[in-house]
């Protein structure tokens, strides 16, 4: 099994960064190295890395770049790894002890460029079950052959990374997404390893949740992604919605019907995960089913509404900066 580097970022993450560095400590396949970049931490986040690197459970090396983004600090510490493969997590998660195995293991082959791992929500209030089942995949919607992965759990060999050129820095946000799409379109689709299983906690009240959607939508929009999902947004929203409800009013109320058909049809899926997530590991009470359902239709329109807001933000960031990015 060739050398492995395992890599994340941090920033102000005193309260989680521990668990990362436990869970990596108690690996079933230890990491040869693991290169973490802090990106000017003010809460005591760097004398955690330094106190756990001088303590030896990890071969830890810590690296001080304060102001980078994501990208800056990924690619930093991709540049100072020595594995030929890099294993890149992120701050907040919790990994389970055969992650790093389940993620190695396909490289056996020697046709394979990159591997992408899976995560899943792990919640701690009846607020963050609903927050994961709508906004969080489960393995059953996961088309294996077609499946970006998060930086949360994915690892490639380091000079596919060289050869695509790195993260790209002058994205903050969905910088990941990009990277996955020059990495497929360099060495073709990632192996799928679900085991490679990290778990993420979702956000814990709707305005982080807000501020989180806003900024992916800016980053869909200064990277061009998905613009006709996003038209679609905004043509159910500011058109579709609305003319449903004028022509109940102004023609029949059965158009309500139809109303209803499509909000069962945009929550289907998200109801169908917080049902399994609600029966697991045992079935949660009234009170808790009847608040989680409430929920997910709120958080459905919010991310929405904060994808609506964010988007023409990153698109005008775009029109202004086009001279700026890489081709």
């Amino acid at each position: 099994m060739p050398k492995v580097s395992v890599i994340a970022t941090v920033y102000n993450e005193r309260s989680s960064v521990r668990r990362l560095l436990d869970s990596l400590a108690a690996q079933s396949r230890t990491p040869d190295q693991v290169v973490i970049v802090d990106g000017g931490s003010d809460d005591g986040t760097p004398d955690i890395l330094h106190a756990y690197a001088a303590h030896g459970a990890l071969p830890l090396r810590v690296i001080s770049q304060s102001g980078a983004n994501i990208s800056e600090g990924r690619n930093t510490a991709i540049a100072a790894a020595d594995g030929p493969v890099i294993a890149v997590t992120d701050a907040g998660v919790r990994l389970t002890d055969g992650w790093l195995a389940a993620l190695l293991a396909p490289f056996e082959h020697p046709e394979t460029a990159a591997v992408a791992g899976f995560f899943m929500p792990d919640p701690q209030t009846p607020f963050e079950i609903a927050m994961g089942a709508t906004v969080l995949p489960d393995r059953s919607d996961v088309d294996p052959d077609n499946f970006l992965p998060s930086s949360r759990s994915v690892a490639f060999l380091k000079r596919v990374w060289s050869e695509v050129g790195g993260y790209p820095e002058w994205l903050d946000y969905c910088e990941d997404l990009i990277y996955d799409l020059a990495v497929r379109d360099r060495s073709g689709p990632f192996v799928f390893a679900p085991e490679a299983l990290v778990h993420f906690r979702p956000r814990a009240s709707m305005r982080a949740f807000f501020v989180q959607y806003y900024r992916y939508a800016r980053g869909d929009g200064k990277a061009n992604l998905w613009p006709k999902r996003h038209a679609i947004r905004y043509a159910t929203y500011l058109a579709g919605f609305p003319g449903l409800l004028a022509l109940a009013v102004l023609h029949s109320p059965w158009w309500l019907l139809a109303l209803l058909l499509g909000v069962v049809a945009y929550t289907r899926t998200p109801y169908r995960r917080l049902f399994k997530a609600l029966r697991a590991p045992a079935k949660a009470p009234l009170g808790t089913v009847l608040y989680t359902c409430a929920l997910v239709l709120c958080i459905r329109v919010v991310g929405d509404v904060a994808k609506m807001v964010g988007y023409p933000v990153g698109w005008a960031w775009r029109l202004r900066h086009r001279d700026q990015i890489p081709g």
